[in-house]
């Protein structure tokens, strides 16, 4: 009876370690190959967050998003494109496509949020669609 009692005993601690381990070292998401939970425009994004900054952050915030607008700046050293002046968005590796100043573009990251600081909207993990 007390073998059948350790032996219970020890088969929980291996399950409880093996969910524990598989909890704590979850793989990271892959947002490139997510499919975009929205597709919108920069000027969709900027009117839902003036009309109510509070639910743009419930339905947006950490979701894949494809978002489309006109490039800005670009700066090919960090891999990070402005579009519309207000969407800042960091590219996962270096384009292999000549993007010009000027350009209509659809990217496809996790929208990070909107820092009132730099009035700006953030976007991470981004790839360029077209």
């Amino acid at each position: 009876m007390k073998r059948n009692k350790w032996i219970l005993i020890l088969v929980i601690l291996v399950l409880a370690g093996v969910f524990g381990y598989n909890y704590i070292y979850k793989s990271h998401r892959d947002i490139s190959k997510e499919e975009a939970s929205f597709s919108i425009t920069v000027g969709t994004l900027m009117t839902e967050f003036a009309a109510d900054e509070t639910q743009a952050n419930e339905k947006y915030l950490d979701k894949t998003i494809a978002i489309n607008g006109k490039v800005t700046s670009i700066d090919t050293e960090s891999n990070l494109i402005v579009m519309d002046e207000v969407l800042s968005a960091t590219l996962l590796e270096k384009t292999n496509q000549e993007i010009e100043k000027g350009q209509t573009i659809t990217i496809k990251g996790r929208f990070i949020g909107y820092d009132e600081l730099l009035d700006e909207f953030k976007m991470d993990q981004a790839s360029l669609i077209k």
